[in-house]
């Protein structure tokens, strides 16, 4: 939105006034009022930890062949593993007021059921705010990778999900250590 407005006020092929950019200028002002990065500075550094889970429910054969490395893509939990750290780390990037934090440890522990891949990603820095985001991002990251990576064992003759869900993404928990 705020982007559209930028748009309109520098775009090369037309004209506006200086009172239609000033108002133009003035829209995106308000709108960007709706929102700010929370202040951290009075806060300590101190030890934070977050633990993430969740879940991806897969068809059965899929887990067979996910089991046996039977992807046509490759090694799905592996890919998993190096997507969800890449993740944690550039999760700033993708939440607009999520706060720059060094990270210095990220560890993801996949179970596989049946029918699911479990996965738990666990986050630890030294910041004035915590990692629960960071966390959650790994997770999600990693079930997400997971789907790309056997979306084509999914799909039904439609070329639709029916069984495939990501579930129960949630803060497992959260330790601030001083």
């Amino acid at each position: 939105m705020v982007a559209d407005l930028r748009q309109r006020v520098y775009n090369k092929h037309k004209t506006y006034s200086v009172f239609q950019k000033f108002t133009l200028l003035k829209e995106i002002q308000e709108r960007m009022r709706r929102f700010s990065m929370v202040d951290i500075s009075p806060k300590d550094i101190v030890t934070r930890e977050a633990v993430a889970v969740g879940e991806i429910k897969l068809k059965a054969s899929t887990i067979t062949r996910l089991r046996s490395g039977k992807l046509e893509k490759g090694d799905a939990i592996a890919a998993a593993e190096v997507a969800a750290i890449q993740a944690a780390k550039n999760t700033p990037g993708l939440l607009p007021f999520c706060h720059s934090i060094p990270i210095t440890t990220v560890r993801n522990e996949h179970r596989l059921t049946k029918d699911r891949v479990k996965v738990e990603s666990y986050v630890k820095g030294s910041a004035k705010t915590g990692v629960e985001m960071e966390a959650l991002t790994a997770a999600a990251t990693y079930l997400l990778t997971i789907w790309d990576m056997t979306k084509q064992y999914e799909k039904d003759q439609n070329g639709q999900y029916p069984e495939t869900a990501i579930t129960y993404l949630r803060v497992k928990k959260k330790i601030k250590r001083k």
